[in-house]
């Protein structure tokens, strides 16, 4: 997958949709930035559990949970 983006008036390059897909990359989510000789490199860091619980209890987390999909598990489960 290869992309050219054109850099903004802030330095600021939008990611694209495919690659923010692929990699889980939503408004809030953190990026590293890694230079390693004259290529930049983007990834996402490891997951901090501690961190990512603290903001789902304060309510401003990215836990999505669809209660139509549990209850249809737990029924599956309940049948089989």
């Amino acid at each position: 997958m290869e992309s050219i983006k054109k850099v903004g008036l802030k330095g600021q390059v939008i990611i694209p949709q495919e690659f923010r897909e692929v990699l889980n990359i939503h408004p809030g989510s953190k990026v590293l930035f890694k230079l390693k000789g004259k290529k930049l490199e983007i990834e996402v860091p490891p997951v901090d559990s501690v961190s990512l619980f603290r903001e789902t209890a304060k309510g401003s987390g990215r836990l999505v949970y669809d209660p139509h999909e549990a209850y249809n598990e737990e029924l599956e489960e309940r049948v089989n």
